[in-house]
């Protein structure tokens, strides 16, 4: 048995502060022919089972919650507990596929198995299936979800040398474990705090210190929409290379561009100010790729929605971006989290639940970028075509966004408020316009084509450049 980290703990306490809320981060994996048969799907899934042991394990709660919640293995697990099947309606667009996701966001996993679910959609239309692996946010974050998420599909060769994911956490320390870190906290937390007080002030304040009022924050229901945007991951470092932006930059610009045509066609004007966004930052070393927890941290900067310009947004985007890391407000959380693990239980537990109920206005939207696979995967021999993530909606915000790249494509899943956001293919739209007008800039800016090999040369459009390229 191993003790959840902080932060793995306070995901279960928020979703005890909502019962509006599931916590659940979900992947969709689109998947090219007809799709197995059930034994063969099992037999598959149970070949990934054997590389991941958190995915037989469950969650075990102490008495008065006392002490940190244990992962432990689940003496009755049975596999055909987490598989589900399904099938889509004609004409089994994607359309149907998106509601039926939807509906995956708002079921809570059972919590007296393991926290992890699987269902398969068959008659999808285009000769197609797909995937949908769902587990909760306790177990996996953005990065540990997606390599579960590899995990389940077909080994590869990266994957062949890597060791099984191990169930890490903390060893229980029982009641008089937590009394001796109480005891030990006066020591301990000196060590933390200059670092802590001097990064976390800024994250604080923007999270408790109101903003405009926006229609993108405010009560949820218990219903979601979902929509996807598109884009060429190529295309986007052609962006980025043409401004000197990272894909991150690129890819929050264009949220940024769509919220701002949004706000416009709600009656709202895009001030200065008017949105804050939580970005979750990663915080996990190369050699934790397989561990199956949280280890992320957060900055929350303003989009500069009222900027009309794209460029000037995108270049407006990179700065605040920039400035935000300068100030080490993420590992100045991270530095917390550590010292988390030092105080007892219940205080850690009630610090999460006093911040769930807290009717927070300040911030309007969360934006996740995930790195995905570069290489293409397989689920029994079947190519996956594309991957779409889903994460979940909470404390207010409205809207989720979450960006995944896959082999050569940017995909953002878009969770939305169903009572409070119907216009959520807005959204969608919104970001692959946006991209495309900075694709549109960047290929008209000058550039250099060397002449003859030599270091002189001529001034020319990007749209010219790149005829010289396809012409060879």
């Amino acid at each position: 048995m191993t003790e959840l980290r902080p932060l793995d703990s306070g995901f279960m306490e928020l979703e005890d502060t909502d019962r509006h809320i599931s916590l659940g981060i979900g992947a969709v994996a689109i998947v090219a022919g007809p799709p197995p048969t059930r034994e063969e799907f099992t037999a598959g899934l149970a070949a990934g089972l054997a590389r991941n042991a958190r995915l037989r394990q469950r969650v075990r709660r102490a008495p008065l919650d006392l002490t940190a919640p244990v992962w432990e293995d689940d003496p009755n697990f049975d596999l055909a507990h987490h598989i589900r099947w399904t099938a889509l309606p004609e004409p089994g667009d994607e359309s149907a596929l998106r509601e039926l996701i939807a509906t995956e966001l708002e079921e809570r996993l059972d919590r007296d198995h393991p926290l992890w679910q699987c269902v398969v959609v068959e008659r999808l239309a285009g000769d197609r299936w797909a995937m949908i692996v769902k587990a909760h946010h306790s177990m996996v974050d953005g990065i540990s979800g997606i390599t579960l998420f590899e995990r389940l599909c077909d080994r590869s060769a990266d994957d062949g040398n890597a060791k099984g994911a191990r169930a890490e956490g903390r060893s229980p320390s029982g009641l008089w474990g937590q009394v001796a870190k109480g005891m030990r906290l006066p020591i301990v937390a000196p060590r933390f705090a200059v670092s802590v007080v001097r990064g976390l002030v800024p994250v604080v304040f923007a999270a408790v210190a109101p903003t405009a009022t926006s229609s993108l924050n405010g009560p949820i229901g218990r219903q979601r929409r979902y929509a996807v945007a598109r884009a060429s991951l190529p295309e986007i470092r052609e962006i980025g290379a043409a401004f000197d932006a990272t894909v991150n930059d690129v890819a929050l610009a264009a949220i940024a561009s769509a919220y701002r045509v949004v706000l416009h066609k709600r009656g709202e004007e895009p001030t200065p100010g008017k949105l804050r966004i939580l970005v979750p930052i990663s915080v996990r070393p190369s050699d934790a790729k397989y561990l199956m927890d949280n280890r992320v941290s957060a900055m929350i900067p303003y989009l500069p929605i009222e900027i009309e310009d794209p460029v000037r947004r995108l270049a407006t985007v990179h700065d605040r971006i920039s400035r935000h890391r300068a100030k080490g407000e993420a590992e100045a959380e991270k530095s917390m989290l550590s010292m988390a693990e030092w105080l007892p239980f219940a205080v850690v537990a009630w610090a999460f639940r006093l911040a769930g109920r807290y009717p927070q206005h300040s911030v309007g939207a969360l934006a996740t970028n995930v790195p995905g696979p570069r290489h293409r995967l397989t689920v029994q021999g079947r190519e996956v075509l594309e991957i779409l993530p889903c994460i979940p909606i909470a404390m207010r915000l409205r809207t989720t966004i979450a960006i995944l790249s896959y082999h050569d494509r940017l995909t953002f899943g878009i969770t939305g408020d169903y009572d409070t956001t119907p216009d959520i293919d807005m959204i969608a739209e919104g970001i692959e316009n946006g991209i495309a007008e900075l694709l549109a800039q960047s290929r008209r800016r000058p550039v250099v084509v060397p002449l003859n090999g030599s270091g002189a040369g001529k001034r020319a459009t990007g749209e010219q450049e790149q005829s010289r390229h396809l012409d060879g």
